[in-house]
């Protein structure tokens, strides 16, 4: 989710749910040690719980990082290995490191050494055209013996040539069994599955198989989703949300980001899909994305809504 759920997009999706596990956007380890920290690791304290998620294959620049992300607060910190772009293949992390199961094991110890927060990993189910299932097997076994207990497993395989990031989500065969045999072997894990899963009636039936389930882009392009989540999936009181509310408390907080010196579109692309299905959903959707007005505030945007829905 490389540049979807930075700091704002989670904030909307926290005015949805009160109860689903957050994670950021993949953050190279680079980034924090070199580069400017407090802009990747903010974060709005209403976010918890929040996940860091690190993209990165040194144990000691991964080990640093994670002391950042309990410095910081977080309450996971999250390994990616299963982003298949050849962007992160030169850096020689994400699906790759797949193949480096020592390396990723000797990584996940020393960022346990480094922190008492939970270190859990991200990973496909194979790589390229290999659907043996020895081989994750084997990597969850050896990770599981450095330490980690909570594993994402996308359930497609990683093709590393030939796929874009986009192909790579829809072109290799999801196999979902393959999770669920995960689970099987390794009862005592927590094992999570993502790929795919675009409804509820989707998440109860993967509950009734593993652990937990994880959902990207459908949430992303239907946020409105996630209002339902915490009653249906977290056993929580039916808090009967307004579309309008929503939008008015993300509003309420773009004004005070606009003030800060953040860029309205760049804020308001996280909300396009907030009313699909909805009268009217495509004249909000040009109005939030219209630059023509950049510079107004988000408030003033959302009046001009609203005097145009009273017009109409």
């Amino acid at each position: 989710m490389l540049d979807w759920t930075d700091r704002d997009c989670r904030f909307l999706h926290r005015l949805l749910t009160r109860h689903a596990r957050l994670y950021t956007e993949m953050i190279h380890v680079g980034a924090l040690l070199h580069g400017d920290a407090a802009r990747w690791l903010q974060f709005d304290a209403c976010e918890h719980p929040v996940a860091l998620q690190l993209g990165g294959s040194d144990p000691h620049d991964l080990a640093s990082a994670a002391r950042l992300a309990a410095q910081w607060g977080y309450d996971e910190v999250n390994l990616n290995c299963g982003c298949p772009s050849e962007r992160v293949q030169r850096g020689s992390f994400g699906a790759c490191l797949m193949r480096e199961p020592q390396l990723v094991a000797d990584a996940i110890k020393a960022m346990r050494d480094a922190v008492t927060i939970p270190v859990t990993v991200k990973h496909r189910i194979g790589l390229d055209r290999d659907e043996d299932y020895a081989p994750v097997r084997d990597f969850v076994g050896l990770l599981a013996q450095a330490g980690c207990a909570v594993f994402i497993v996308h359930a497609r395989n990683a093709w590393l040539k030939g796929l874009s990031p986009k192909e790579n989500r829809e072109v290799p065969p999801l196999r979902y069994e393959v999770v669920q045999r995960l689970k099987a072997d390794f009862p005592r894990l927590t094992i999570v599955v993502n790929g795919g899963i675009r409804d509820s009636a989707q998440v109860h039936a993967h509950l009734q198989q593993v652990d937990g389930v994880m959902v990207g882009r459908e949430a992303y392009h239907n946020p409105w989703w996630l209002s339902r989540w915490d009653a249906e999936f977290f056993g929580m009181p039916d808090k009967a949300l307004r579309v309008e509310d929503v939008e008015r408390a993300y509003v309420d907080y773009m004004d005070r980001r606009f003030r800060e010196g953040a860029a309205t579109m760049g804020m308001a692309r996280h909300m396009l899909g907030l009313r699909n299905g909805q009268p009217g959903a495509r004249r909000w959707r040009q109005l939030w994305s219209d630059h023509r007005h950049k510079h107004l505030r988000p408030s003033q945007i959302l009046a001009m809504h609203r005097d145009g829905m009273t017009q109409n």
